[in-house]
């Protein structure tokens, strides 16, 4: 007699996540952290603003999991971290000229 396994369905809802709002290269997570920052930031890919990168790069972190190498994840935290120095950075130039009007 055969013993059946009871087998898990594993629904993974970020295989339905559709988006056309922003566009990254094909390979764009696999290059420098100063690469991917700057591209993220771009208004060429994120048409909203560098916090729109920010919000892909992170999701990119979390979809990839315990599937991504050690130093691979690193590379990501670097990005994001120079990432939000920009946004901090333009948010900062933003109030400054506000306040200059």
């Amino acid at each position: 007699m055969k013993k059946k396994t009871k087998s898990k369905s594993r629904k993974r809802w970020v295989a339905k996540v559709k988006t056309d709002s922003t566009h990254p290269p094909p390979g764009l997570f696999t290059k420098s952290a100063p690469t991917i920052a700057r591209v993220l930031a771009s208004k060429k890919v994120s048409p909203k603003g560098p916090q729109s990168g920010m919000r892909m790069l992170t999701y990119f972190i979390n979809r990839g999991g315990r599937g991504l190498s050690a130093s691979r994840r690193a590379v990501l935290e670097r990005a994001k971290s120079l990432l939000s120095k920009r946004i901090h950075g333009s948010r900062v130039a933003h109030k400054k000229s506000r306040a200059a009007s």
